[in-house]
């Protein structure tokens, strides 16, 4: 599903992000990138995602080298991926309900077939009774859900989310890993990035660990008994 081969990034002046980065994700693995602040966590998941593109290297995404790809193509390329960053971006001007199913419509889903799924994704998070209120009048956990919400709304091949639980309670991320598990069971595979040691020691099964930009370890762990639950 992913390759990077050698991939770095820089950004002028001279501020290296990533060195080097060598990494295959197979299809349907839920896979955490783990490290401290400043280690290229976010740079990785906005490169996997063509926002940025790298300053050396390739990368393939499903078979296709992201990098080569023309505007309309990334347009294209981005309608299977779901994306969680730190930023929600919700449109301020829309309910929770119309801005969940806004992105399966943007993609040619019918409204009522859009608006039942954003309404199904919604009552899962525990968010049905806040369906017809706009963003702004949301907790910053509860923007975060409807951002997520959003992100699984096309049943993506591909999700990637930058720190999608941590302004969540206990008990609402549990919710959301399980969703992020079901749809990892569906076929997709799931880039996590996070800082959390205790969200990787719950629920991780590999681990990629970033260092000052450097791929510093790979690590498999045991299988995650609580990833239903």
């Amino acid at each position: 599903m992913i390759q990077l081969f050698h991939v770095s990034k820089t950004y002028p002046p001279s501020y290296r992000a990533l060195t080097d980065i060598n990494l295959e994700i197979k299809p349907g693995e839920l896979v955490f990138i783990a490290g401290p602040s400043g280690a290229g966590k976010s740079t990785l998941l906005k490169l996997l995602f063509r926002e940025e593109e790298p300053s050396e290297g390739q990368i393939l995404i499903d078979g296709k080298n992201v990098t080569r790809l023309s505007s309309h193509q990334v347009a294209r390329f981005r309608r299977k991926i779901g994306l969680v960053f730190q930023a929600v971006k919700l449109l301020p001007y829309l309910t929770v309900l119309d801005n969940v199913a806004l992105a399966a419509e943007v993609i040619g889903t019918s409204k009522k077939a859009s608006r039942a799924k954003a309404y199904q994704l919604l009552g899962e998070l525990g968010l049905k009774e806040r369906h017809d209120s706009k963003p702004l009048s949301l907790s910053g956990g509860e923007q975060q859900q409807v951002a997520i919400a959003r992100a699984l709304v096309n049943d993506p091949m591909l999700v990637l989310a930058d720190e999608p639980t941590g302004n969540l309670d206990a008990d609402v991320a549990a919710e959301t890993m399980r969703l992020l598990f079901e749809i990892r069971d569906k076929g997709a595979t799931i880039v996590v990035a996070t800082h959390d040691l205790n969200l990787i020691n719950r629920y991780g099964s590999r681990v990629i660990l970033l260092e000052r930009g450097a791929l510093a370890d790979d690590l498999k762990l045991a299988s995650c008994r609580e990833s239903r639950k």
